[in-house]
């Protein structure tokens, strides 16, 4: 992908004929490249022009009665994609590897007693196999939906989402771009604010966001778009912006696991740690999610508390060790995590397979740090410039590149990524600032 491609037009919504459906669509998220997730309901069968608000992840009542439905008509196969993908919903919510075997048995039952024209279960095939890490074959699914279900928006969402991380971004552009044209709603803004996020153009970015907030027909949807508004404005350097992005979504649904990290980095990058730490703890409390534990523990580390760090390191680790057993690839969190507290060989191998099903810019970085912090500077850097090829608004890229380009001699090259990186976010990162600003003035001193 050039990072000079044209993206999607987002253009206006053509008027047609719409049927209510209860097809959601599945909301990429923005800095940390997380998934969100697609709501499903018996008998939808996803091959007319949808429109219907997207739905949170679902209640346990609602999986309670989704089972109950199916054991009542087990031959209802929109039933059974629904509760397939309401299993993928827990699973994404709750570290909880189960959750996925328990979604693809649905799934399954949902093929078998229909296998063919079943967008649902295509659908929902798609975003299991999203959650799991395993792209190509979420690829395969989402080609299958699109088939299926050539007026299915979600479809095509799951498609975008597939394509963006195998790398193929030009093919993404172009799903989001059909997305849009057939339901211009809340997560298909959400997903064109994150092509121009990619290629560095938050402005733009910020814009649709915005847009997909006034869109929202749901507070989950509307906590997922401050969400992402705060990690923009936090892209930028503006942490302030960060905060009350924040702290509104906080006013309308108090408790949100998200919302509270989001605001637990905006008082790292503006020094309030205490609130951070406390905001940090109160998302862990919610749902203990890898990237709110790595958060906690390495500013608590920053902070010089390196007990209260080390229990959030504890946790990690467990997790993987969890991770490990269902054979999943590990994400970006787990790559740096191990690079940075544990053996970097091993988060060299980790980034290596994560890489095979999903060359997306993130893992690039990940892996170009652990390749770095494993002393294989030289491939370090060729991973590093990968992860930036797009033109990527991310400082701890720019800083991981700085690193690697001041390893292997190249004092200027090092010194531009560094003054990028704390240009962008002059608090990126409770550990690796501080660092990025000492690095540049010893370049600076020597040279």
């Amino acid at each position: 992908m050039h990072p000079h491609a044209p993206a999607p037009e987002v253009r206006p919504r053509r008027t047609r004929r719409t049927v209510r459906s209860a097809v959601a669509a599945l909301a990429l998220g923005t800095v940390m490249f997380t998934a969100g997730a697609v709501g499903l309901s018996p008998g939808d069968d996803g091959q007319k022009p949808a429109s219907g608000p997207a739905a949170p992840p679902p209640a346990r009542g609602s999986i309670e009665a989704l089972r109950a439905r199916v054991k009542h008509l087990p031959g209802d196969a929109g039933a059974w994609a629904a509760l397939g993908m309401a299993y993928v919903q827990q699973a994404r919510t709750l570290p909880d590897p189960a959750a996925y075997a328990r979604a693809e048995q649905a799934l399954d039952r949902s093929l078998a007693v229909q296998k063919d024209g079943n967008a649902n279960a295509e659908i929902a095939m798609g975003a299991l196999a999203a959650a799991r890490h395993d792209f190509p074959t979420a690829l395969t699914w989402a080609r299958r939906a699109t088939t299926t279900a050539p007026y299915s928006s979600v479809a095509y969402g799951v498609l975008a989402d597939a394509y963006t991380q195998l790398g193929r971004y030009d093919d993404s552009y172009t799903a989001v771009q059909r997305m849009n044209d057939l339901r211009p709603d809340a997560s298909a803004l959400a997903r064109a604010s994150y092509t121009f996020e990619l290629r560095g153009d938050t402005e733009r970015a910020r814009e649709l966001m915005q847009r997909s907030l006034t869109a929202a027909a749901t507070t989950g949807e509307q906590s997922f778009a401050r969400v992402c508004l705060s990690a923009l404005y936090l892209q930028d350097g503006d942490a302030r912006g960060a905060l009350a992005q924040a702290d509104q979504g906080l006013r309308t649904t108090p408790g949100d696991s998200a919302l509270l990290e989001a605001r637990a980095r905006a008082r790292t990058a503006l020094g309030d740690s205490p609130g951070a730490v406390r905001d940090y703890e109160a998302a862990i409390a919610v749902v203990p999610l890898p990237h709110y534990l790595l958060g906690l523990g390495e500013l608590q580390e920053s902070l010089g508390h390196r007990a209260e760090a080390d229990t959030q390191y504890a946790l990690l680790r467990a997790q993987d060790a969890i991770r490990r057993t269902g054979n999943t690839p590990a994400d970006t969190d787990a790559i740096l995590f191990e690079a940075d507290h544990g053996s970097p060989a091993r988060a060299a191998d980790m980034g290596e397979e994560s890489l095979r099903t999903r060359p997306f810019i993130a893992v690039h970085d990940a892996y170009a740090w652990a390749l770095y912090q494993a002393g294989r500077d030289e491939q370090a850097l060729t991973q590093a410039d990968q992860a930036l090829a797009l033109g990527t608004h991310s400082a701890l890229f720019h800083y991981h590149r700085a690193v690697i380009r001041h390893a292997l001699g190249d004092e200027a090259g090092a010194d531009d990524d560094l003054r990028t990186a704390l240009r962008l976010d002059p608090h990126f990162h409770p550990l690796h600032a501080p660092a990025a600003r000492v690095l540049l003035q010893q370049i600076d001193t020597t040279s």
